[in-house]
């Protein structure tokens, strides 16, 4: 493959990485506007009721249960009109391999010792001996079924709720100013920094005309990391003195209004009795 040709399939490739990244993103807060059934809900029950659920997987020691939370997940979303393959692909996708990567080891009789499954090594002299055991397969489902559970849940609490209201919730849940306000600007802000590089990128690709090698490559890459932290830097200035000359003083304010109904309280029972039945009956 010669050089032209990879180079072209990076920078390509970047760009509609990073593109499809920020169309993610507004397609998400699209979704948090329509008119579906955890839309509706008040932001607060909807964190009240996801941190509830959360704790009841990582407190339960039944496989079934967890995966009960789990496909309890689905009706809610079909019923929140978020669109099942985005909402698998979200969790699917990339966290079996990064979570696998961490489960891996457990599989094996060296880290989890029991009766063998499947055995891969078995030699006399030197004695070595190699299995993947029951106990290790059990333990590397439970971690990978509670990830999976739990990042449903998260990212179904993402894509029905709008960032602005979902920190504004967090706030009147006291958690800390701090806390929230490093959440948001990073949130906000690490797409900017998506648009800059995806700007980077496009005139880079613009201006190439041939083959150029890794080296052009790679000095223009570290060229570019330094222009974009320069710029990131500069830009963190610029926005700290916009938001004081705005009446910035510390407090992040939202325009939107929340207010509690009687069936946003309803449905917070009904996350906290589903997660209390969970930790029951998944006691081990």
């Amino acid at each position: 493959m010669s050089s032209a040709k990879t180079s072209r399939s990076f920078i390509e490739k970047t760009l509609a990485d990073i593109t499809g990244a920020l169309e993610q993103t507004l397609f998400a807060e699209e979704l948090a506007r329509q008119d579906g059934l955890l839309q509706s809900l008040d932001p607060r029950a909807k964190l009240l009721g996801a941190l509830a659920v959360l704790v009841a997987i990582s407190a339960s020691q039944n496989l079934v249960v967890i995966a009960a939370l789990y496909a309890l997940t689905l009706p809610l979303a079909y019923a929140s009109r978020v669109p099942m393959g985005f909402y698998f692909k979200r969790v699917w996708v990339f966290m079996p391999f990064f979570t696998g990567i961490v489960a891996l080891p457990a599989l094996f009789n060296v880290f989890t010792p029991g009766a063998p499954l499947v055995t891969l090594i078995d030699l006399a002299s030197p004695r070595v001996y190699l299995a993947i055991t029951q106990p290790g397969v059990i333990t590397a489902a439970f971690l990978l079924l509670r990830v999976g559970a739990s990042v449903s849940i998260a990212v179904l609490l993402i894509l029905t709720t709008r960032w602005a209201i979902l920190l504004k919730a967090l706030r009147v849940l006291r958690v800390p100013q701090a806390f929230v306000l490093i959440l948001g600007m990073t949130y906000r802000y690490i797409y900017v920094l998506l648009h800059a590089v995806n700007n980077m990128f496009l005139a880079r690709k613009s201006r190439v005309v041939g083959r150029v090698s890794s080296a052009d490559d790679r000095r223009w890459l570290a060229a570019s990391m330094g222009a974009l932290f320069a710029k990131s830097y500069a830009l963190s200035d610029d926005v700290y003195l916009a938001m004081q000359s705005r009446g910035f003083r510390g407090e992040a304010m939202v325009i939107d209004e929340i207010a509690w109904r009687a069936r946003d309280g309803v449905w917070l029972v009904v996350f906290v009795a589903v997660a209390l039945g969970a930790m029951i009956f998944g006691r081990g």
